[in-house]
């Protein structure tokens, strides 16, 4: 996958995308092949530790998921911070860019709510906070507007593509929304355990496209 890519991967309900995200993002392990990453400072996933896995997504990789999972006892902010905190980095410093992202994604505001106090857009914008505040140079989301509604989806696809490009980032985008994945830069349908290029998207076909479901 060429670096700055944006990738859009879909596929019928239960082909696997959500394993091979897990896969790709070192949350589970392959019983075969690999999974590298970074050309020539190649790194292979199955030869790391379960310490050496745990820092590398810390340290490269950024995650948003369908639920965002934030920590109900917790504010947006310290939910942002968490991360960092996790690597070891003081407390104000992590405030400090935690604030930053917040700010990005246009919560600067909010920081101070709990998730229950939040949106559900609200709340997958912390999510995606949170997915940046460690500087990743990979974001895997699976699913992120899954749960919300058409014209909150649209705003969090645009901040997507907008974040993708001020980061340099890589991203790779599980979605069952072909609208949203005709903006990417290719797509991949994931058919039978196997990846295929899909040339073409029908945005107005989407529950039926090579005559699968996808919810």
């Amino acid at each position: 996958m060429p670096k700055g890519e944006r990738l859009a991967i879909i596929g019928e309900s239960g082909a696997g995308k959500s394993t091979l995200l897990h896969l790709l993002g070192g949350l589970d392990r392959a019983d075969s092949g690999s999974v590298r990453y970074f050309g020539t400072q190649q790194i292979e996933l199955s030869e790391l530790n379960e310490q050496e896995l745990s820092d590398f997504r810390n340290r490269h990789l950024g995650f948003v998921w369908q639920n965002p999972s934030l920590l109900p006892e917790f504010t947006a902010l310290e939910n942002v911070m968490m991360p960092l905190l996790i690597r070891g980095v003081a407390p104000d410093i992590a405030a400090g860019m935690a604030r930053e992202r917040l700010s990005e994604v246009g919560l600067k505001a909010r920081a101070g709510h709990r998730a229950g106090e939040l949106s559900g857009g609200e709340q997958q914008r912390v999510a995606l906070a949170r997915a940046l505040v460690t500087n990743p140079k990979v974001l895997l989301a699976d699913e992120p507007t899954g749960s919300l509604d058409y014209r909150t989806s649209e705003s969090i696809f645009a901040l997507l593509h907008e974040v993708h490009q001020a980061h340099a980032l890589t991203s790779v985008f599980v979605t069952h929304n072909l609208s949203f994945a005709a903006r990417c830069d290719r797509v991949l349908n994931l058919n039978k355990g196997t990846l295929h290029v899909q040339n073409s998207l029908s945005e107005t076909d989407a529950t039926r496209l090579n005559g699968g479901t996808y919810v």
